[in-house]
């Protein structure tokens, strides 16, 4: 499966529990890094995030040369993105690499990444091979600096998945910026096939229970989160 960078929530992992979308385009409104739209890469893929760091590192990919990202080069492993000749976008590519579970690139590598027990899961060659092969299936994708407000009104598969009401408070623009009575009114209004993300027990839509998910790790974190999902459709519980 397609991975671009890490992110914190990122819904890669677990894309394909979700149902598949019902739609030629695929709309995410609160991007990350789009875990559910690279599963389905090949249909239409419209974007929007509010970090400028999370757009910047898309349409960086959106447009980069395969060669250029061979070109890149690596962080010194006791060192940091500022030891290193590059560009602002690349800066923020090469940094979500170095840490995972992140809501901001890293300037410095992880102690995993300097453990050198999982080199093709950071920064170094194994990643750049794998991003190369990868860019040219996603030169049809559009992304937006955006709210999710600005989306537009079209019927489309939609995969929204912000910050948790409880649990996304750490985002750059987290949960305490959201009004989710008003977000919940415009996920009803969303026309054709929709399904939100939350954690159990939230109730600005009728969630239900959906999967129990191994917790990003870090700043704490451990265990199994509790994930739940509202669609507009039975059709769509799995």
């Amino acid at each position: 499966m397609f991975r671009f960078f890490p992110y914190f929530g990122a819904k890669r992992q677990h894309a394909a529990h979700y149902a598949a979308p019902r739609h030629s385009l695929i709309v995410e409104p609160f991007a990350g890094s789009a875990g559910y739209a690279t599963l389905y890469h090949q249909h239409r893929v419209l974007l929007l995030d509010v970090d400028p760091s999370v757009c910047e590192t898309w349409r960086y990919l959106i447009r980069v040369d395969p060669e250029e990202l061979l070109s890149l080069p690596d962080v010194p492993i006791d060192g940091s993105v500022d030891d290193i000749i590059c560009t602002q976008e690349q800066r923020a590519l090469i940094g979500w690499w170095l840490q995972h579970g992140r809501t901001t690139p890293a300037r410095k590598p992880s102690s995993w990444m300097r453990s050198g027990k999982r080199p093709l899961s950071y920064w170094g060659q194994g990643v750049r091979e794998k991003l190369a092969r990868q860019v040219p299936h996603i030169r049809h994708w559009e992304i937006r600096e955006a709210s999710y407000d600005d989306a537009p009104h079209v019927e489309a598969t939609w995969f929204i998945d912000p910050p948790y009401k409880v649990a996304g408070t750490h985002y750059v623009h987290g949960s305490t910026g959201i009004d989710y009575d008003k977000l919940a009114d415009w996920c009803l209004s969303r026309h054709g096939q929709v399904m939100v993300c939350e954690n159990d027990g939230s109730d600005w839509l009728p969630f239900r229970s959906f999967r129990s998910v191994r917790a990003t790790p870090g700043r704490g974190r451990s265990g199994r989160s509790s994930e739940a999902i509202w669609t507009n459709g039975l059709e769509d519980h799995l």
